[in-house]
């Protein structure tokens, strides 16, 4: 017998309301469940960074997160980042400087860098390697990245 609970979530500012397995973690449902694949499945484990995305404000991986903790909760995802402000900048800031690559770190690097600069983060290159140093990252090398972070901190994009 599988144990299910109901569970009410707002992602990317769209109530769901669904019936899931209580072993589900978060990342399943959000791409089995509610068809949004932009977030990736990496180790699986926490520590590459793919599945990073914001959570009530703060970033999570959410590959170790139940679907069943998130019940109540407010979930973006990067299909829900915001095509205005610091998000908008920040993905134009990716793109100029290189940053994208393969793509997959991707989703997990622009929730980090979007908690960083949202959250005060300065224009300071050290701090900015330390902030994003648990997403991994294997086609930039991370410079492009950072350069990325750092022209948008530079810039000071309002919110």
């Amino acid at each position: 017998m599988v144990d299910t609970k109901t569970i009410t979530v707002t992602v990317n500012n769209e109530e769901y309301t669904s019936t899931v397995n209580v072993r589900k973690n978060l990342i399943d449902y959000l791409r089995e469940d509610l068809g949004l694949t932009g977030s990736h499945v990496g180790c699986e484990h926490g520590v590459c960074g793919a599945c990073t995305l914001d959570m009530n404000g703060q970033t999570v991986r959410s590959c170790l997160i139940l679907a069943v903790q998130a019940d109540g909760m407010e979930i973006t995802t990067i299909e829900g980042l915001p095509s205005e402000g610091i998000a908008e900048e920040l993905k134009k800031s990716f793109a100029k400087n290189n940053a994208l690559q393969c793509g997959y770190c991707t989703p997990g690097m622009l929730s980090s860098a979007l908690e960083y600069l949202n959250n005060g983060g300065r224009a300071n290159k050290e701090e900015i390697r330390r902030h994003i140093s648990g997403n991994y990252c294997r086609c930039t090398g991370y410079q492009a990245i950072v350069e990325a972070i750092y022209d948008v901190a530079e810039n000071g994009v309002s919110k």
